[in-house]
């Protein structure tokens, strides 16, 4: 057996399609289903064979936040000012998933990069949200559209400047949900300086998948092992508040099998073989 780190994207699936894989993790969830289904509107072709193996919980939300000082009170009020803006996010390449919704969500919100580019805006663009969460935080960026809203990288966007936190907008939450993708709520005060509820875009969820074609009895020992073990698994992260938890915990089997694609049959039997022991590992299983 082999471990080998991946981008956590589109390269997942890639690495089942190719065989350089028998389970990956792919997150947010909702990507798994665009990824099975396939959606012209984001260029993923279908691929019918994913199935999956269980869902591990990560609660997050795509943000955008600005400088204060900026007139910019929704999405699509960033091309107004155009000129004025350093945007730092992702790139949109074809894997990285924040980079993707966020170059759509700025589409759909009247505000592409394109347009935002030719009117003047400069894009900084990294892999993970951290580089950009700290461009903001000194200085060199004034708009950040990111995820991981549970890290402390967040907590400090404000130690500088003030913030403003904008909405997408209901023309890019409807847009995304009619490909499947879930809006989320950040309660106000999660993040500094935010003085009212966000609604925005859901990040959330680890997503084990496979292919249909994996043998049943591993795909049995996978989900059997996510259960049975995830106590070790949890306590690597009882040391965070539960609201600012990279993995949520406690790790609910029930929870483990509400997934966006469907179970692999192996894995299936094992939720329903556990869920039979339940009256007999209730402490260790289900509590």
């Amino acid at each position: 057996m082999s471990i080998w780190c991946g981008r956590g994207g589109l390269d997942q699936v890639a690495a089942l399609d190719d065989d350089e894989a028998d389970i990956a993790v792919i997150t947010p969830a909702a990507i798994a289903a665009l990824a099975r289904d396939g959606s012209p509107v984001l260029g993923t072709p279908a691929h019918g064979e994913l199935r999956a193996l269980g869902t591990l919980g990560h609660d997050d939300r795509l943000v955008i936040a600005v400088d204060a000082s900026l007139p910019v009170h929704t999405a699509s009020d960033l091309l107004h000012v155009a000129d004025r803006l350093v945007i730092a996010t992702s790139p949109n390449d074809g894997v990285n998933v924040i980079g993707l919704i966020a170059h759509l969500g700025l589409e759909l919100a009247g505000a592409s990069v394109p347009a935002l580019v030719s009117r003047g805006a400069r894009m900084l663009e990294w892999e993970r949200p951290f580089p950009a969460l700290h461009a903001f935080e000194s200085g060199e960026a004034n708009v950040v559209i990111q995820e991981a809203v549970m890290t402390p990288s967040w907590q400090r966007i404000a130690s500088r400047r003030h913030v403003r936190y904008i909405p997408w907008g209901d023309q890019v939450l409807a847009g995304l949900s009619r490909l499947g993708w879930p809006a989320g709520e950040l309660p106000v005060g999660y993040l500094p300086e935010q003085d009212q509820p966000i609604r925005t875009i859901d990040f959330s969820d680890f997503q084990v998948i496979c292919r249909e074609d994996l043998p049943e009895d591993v795909a049995y020992l996978a989900a059997w092992c996510m259960v049975m073990t995830r106590l070790a698994l949890e306590v690597q992260y009882r040391s965070f508040p539960r609201d600012r938890t990279p993995l949520t915990y406690p790790i609910d089997p029930r929870a483990l099998r509400d997934t966006s694609i469907p179970l692999h049959p192996g894995a299936l039997r094992a939720y329903e073989d556990l869920a039979e022991q339940a009256p007999l590992t209730e402490g260790l299983m289900w509590k």
